[in-house]
């Protein structure tokens, strides 16, 4: 079992930056792909990025690349999200998410590759 909280939402300007956390218990968590979705209102959830167990692999959601990284630290049981360039179509409530896996075929692009949810932490992009 898993739990995630995830911090560092908050309200910034358009082509500022903000960096999430997604703190996660455990003592496995070097086992756990991890990734994160974020979801506007009226919405469905979608993908923005994720990373495998040994950080050796990340992707993104077509809409972030290039502003946004995704980087994690085993050792602090963490995964972070570097948002730069933030846009106010960015605006959403981002989750973290979590699946045991090592496999090296994993992307995790879909909510359904997930077991594992944090609450969300919102996010607010102003114009």
């Amino acid at each position: 079992q898993v739990q995630l909280v995830e911090s560092g939402g908050g309200l910034v300007q358009a082509g500022g930056s903000l960096r999430l956390s997604c703190a996660a218990s455990g003592r496995t968590f070097d086992s756990y792909a991890m990734g994160w979705f974020r979801q506007a209102p009226g919405k469905e959830r979608a993908f923005v990025a994720a990373i495998t167990w040994n950080g050796r692999n990340s992707y993104y959601g077509d809409s972030v690349k290039g502003r946004f990284t995704i980087a994690r630290d085993n050792a602090k049981n963490t995964v972070y999200l570097q948002m730069n360039s933030l846009k106010p179509e960015d605006t959403a409530v981002y989750y973290c998410a979590a699946v045991r896996s090592t496999s090296p075929l994993w992307d995790g692009v879909r909510t359904d590759d997930y077991d594992y949810w944090g609450r969300g932490t919102q996010v607010t992009v102003s114009s």
